[in-house]
């Protein structure tokens, strides 16, 4: 009996080996949506827990407002549970706090960061990172983020004060090579990649014939997962006419 092919197995879905364990996640990142009480004031709230996600490389943290509402984000270096943040125009400056841009000072590090106003957390999320409010011009706020690239956003977009929890998390050395293999085993993807025309005829659709392989690589759109590698529907092949190599 043939091999079943990894791009079978993994096609299909079925196995939970490839499939991402959502059951379970915990829940997602996100900050207040802006309502009339951010606009115009400040709404407080107390950090009732920190705890790890499987979804997230960062610690998350739970946070009850005064109107009874819970989002949860990720926590910030130096939080604790019973600490107290605020969110809306008029926040303090402090861990853990959601303000807009235009009332952050200059040289604060921010993370959970708005690309467009009222969008939610989209930038800089990751363990460790944070940006950098760097000036407030005319145009907008520039900020710079993780990469040392500047950006220029709207001052109405909101970031959370401080920065993220968890940057020693890739100090941990792997010593052995199955220790990397499963990392990467943990989020469905495959470790080492071998060259098709290399392998076994059974164990790829390009294998066999000694390292050489003159099988046409196009295959259909529509092919199953064991069948779909190689030049999916390509508009044309071969060598253009008065053209050289």
């Amino acid at each position: 009996m043939p091999k079943r092919l990894i791009q079978q197995r993994r096609g299909k879905g079925k196995s939970s080996r490839f499939r991402s364990p959502g059951h379970r996640f915990k829940g997602a990142v996100a900050i207040r949506k802006v309502d009339t009480i951010e606009l115009n004031g400040v709404i407080k709230g107390i950090v009732k827990d920190i705890y790890h996600d499987p979804s997230k490389d960062a610690p998350m943290m739970i946070i009850l407002y005064e109107n009874d509402e819970i989002i949860q984000y990720p926590a910030p270096l130096g939080i604790k549970v019973g600490d107290s943040v605020e969110s809306g125009k008029t926040a303090a400056v402090k861990m853990g706090s959601v303000l807009p841009l235009s009332n952050i000072p200059e040289g604060t590090r921010i993370y959970c960061l708005e690309n467009k106003p009222g969008n939610g957390a989209k930038m800089v999320r990751s363990a460790g990172s944070f940006a950098r409010v760097i000036a407030h011009e005319e145009k907008g706020v520039v900020v710079q983020m993780p990469s040392k690239k500047n950006l220029v956003l709207p001052g109405t977009c909101r970031a959370v004060i401080g920065k993220i929890a968890g940057g020693g998390r890739k100090e941990k050395p792997f010593v052995k090579a199955v220790n990397k293999r499963k990392a990467r085993q943990a989020r469905g993807k495959k470790h080492m990649t071998v060259t098709a025309s290399t392998r076994n005829a059974v164990e790829h659709p390009h294998g066999g014939g000694g390292g050489r392989n003159k099988k046409n690589k196009s295959v259909s759109r529509h092919a199953p997962p064991g069948a779909k590698v190689g030049s999916i529907a390509p508009r044309r092949t071969g060598r253009k006419r008065g053209k050289t190599v």
